[in-house]
């Protein structure tokens, strides 16, 4: 079995140099930022921040969405992360499940994305690229940019069969919520979220649902945003959070009250989801358990084929979140 790498992510927000620092310090593999320009400030600020602040950590992002930029200003950015920060990044791209929701529309399609992805790449090693019909280039002067090729992995968030395969074909890994079926032998980083416990200390505490409330919400936001409200008022407590939406936001707005705080911050909105969590009978989704606990799910994720773990703390206290696990897996 070959041990996962462990890494973290973490939102673009006016913490995340500080906490990139520290995530080095403490030895993480690899720093990955998200990218829902609704939500968090800028992805490529905050790399090129924590380009200037790091030294040997890695970087990624978790992931960009191809209708957010066009495909030269994102080989533009990661050419000039590349050239901050030599030999540390990588690029995970994905369909916008997050990104996308909170601007109330569906995930795109994998043809879109294989077809940016394939830009990209085409780009960046210095070859003349069909976009919108035209012929476009990397045409930066020798003084504006490093020559190409830019030799950045890329990798591919997809969570089901048919995104596997394209990630297979076009992508130098792939990034999901889950374990390869099969060890594959490739890069397959694994993303999960939770919180290492205290000893003795109660799933259902406080901290806890601060901690892990952020990741376990979505589960109603996604059953709004794809199924409707119909759908998210027959999960437990539903109907009196759906009341709550409608209330808060008129008609054309509640998606931007479904997705307040999404993947960060439990809001008052949506506490009383979490009423029951972290009991026997109402377990967390996440990864909620004492160091020991987490340290045999690395060991298992390993054994499974994935080759790294991206933790995703969230929460009012993320220098605690990191610090835990950490002590936990490293």
């Amino acid at each position: 079995m070959t041990t996962p790498a462990i890494s973290i992510g973490l939102p673009p927000s006016p913490d995340a140099p500080d906490l990139a620092a520290l995530a080095e310090e403490l030895g993480f593999e690899r720093l990955w930022l998200y990218d829902s320009a609704a939500l968090y400030e800028d992805i490529w600020i905050h790399l090129g921040l924590i380009a200037e602040r790091t030294s040997i950590i890695g970087l990624g992002t978790a992931v960009i969405v191809p209708n957010l930029r066009h495909v030269m200003t994102t080989a533009s950015a990661v050419a000039t992360v590349a050239r901050l920060a030599p030999g540390r990044l990588q690029v995970a791209i994905g369909t916008g499940f997050t990104a996308r929701m909170v601007l109330n529309k569906g995930a795109l399609s994998w043809a879109t994305t294989e077809t940016y992805v394939r830009q990209l790449r085409g780009l960046l090693a210095g070859e003349v690229v069909e976009i919108a019909g035209e012929q476009c280039q990397m045409n930066h002067h020798p003084a504006m940019s490093d020559p190409r090729p830019i030799d950045v992995p890329l990798i591919l968030s997809a969570l089901g069969p048919k995104g596997q395969a394209i990630a297979a074909e076009i992508a130098d890994g792939v990034m999901h919520v889950a374990p390869p079926d099969a060890a594959t032998g490739g890069r397959h980083i694994h993303m999960i979220n939770g919180t290492v416990l205290d000893d003795g200390e109660a799933q259902d505490s406080p901290r806890v649902v601060d901690a892990v409330g952020p990741w376990e919400v979505l589960g109603w936001h996604g059953a709004w945003h794809m199924a409707g409200e119909e759908i998210a008022a027959m999960l437990p407590g539903g109907a009196d959070w759906v009341e709550r939406v409608n209330t808060d936001r008129p008609e054309g707005e509640r998606h931007l009250a479904v997705h307040e705080g999404h993947c960060s911050h439990v809001t008052d909105r949506d506490m009383p989801l979490l009423a029951t969590k972290g009991s026997a009978e109402d377990p967390w989704s996440g990864w909620v358990g004492e160091a020991a606990d987490i340290r045999a799910r690395v060991e298992a994720a390993g054994e499974a084929g994935s080759t790294e773990i991206l933790y995703t703390p969230a929460g009012s206290d993320l220098e605690r979140e990191i610090r835990a696990f950490a002590a936990a897996t490293l």
